[in-house]
């Protein structure tokens, strides 16, 4: 199911380029609303004058007080800002505010992930990567953060 300004934009795209309407038609009927987060420089002009930041990789997590690292101590790879997403490109249901905090090891086969909703008007504290395991001390990668901005999109099925 596609959303009316995806609808528009696919078949606006598909004229420009000479795609006969039907082809148009087959594409939406195959795909889904998604959104690409990208970095600033990959928007466009226009995109670029009207960007919002919608999401930041990697980082140290900013959690409600009295919530810890999820289990397994998996790194922080991705924090969205819910508000900032453009609602109108969506088909599904997501928070209208605050946070979703993405917990997963990326550089193996993942044995565990998890998100995490902090609604918005919580109060956090940024956490600490390190932390003490049998009495050692041990540090969670930590990736260096960067800016994502949202850009709506199409996944198409493989078929």
């Amino acid at each position: 199911m596609t959303t009316p300004t995806v609808e528009e934009l696919v078949l606006r795209a598909a004229q420009k380029h000479g795609i006969p309407g039907p082809v148009g038609q087959e594409l939406l009927a195959e795909s889904r609303p998604c959104l690409h987060l990208v970095p600033f420089q990959d928007l466009t002009p226009d995109q670029q004058r009207a960007a919002r930041p919608a999401a930041r990789t990697g980082g140290l997590p900013c959690l409600p007080d009295g919530v810890d690292w999820p289990d397994g101590r998996d790194p922080l790879i991705l924090t969205v800002d819910c508000a900032a997403l453009p609602r109108e490109a969506l088909d599904i249901e997501l928070p209208q505010d605050g946070h979703l905090l993405f917990f997963i090891t990326i550089e193996y086969e993942p044995e565990s992930s998890a998100v995490l909703h902090v609604p918005a008007g919580v109060r956090t504290t940024q956490r600490s990567a390190t932390y003490e395991f049998d009495g050692e001390p041990e540090q969670v990668k930590v990736y260096q953060p960067d800016v994502l901005y949202a850009v709506p999109g199409l996944t198409v099925s493989p078929d």
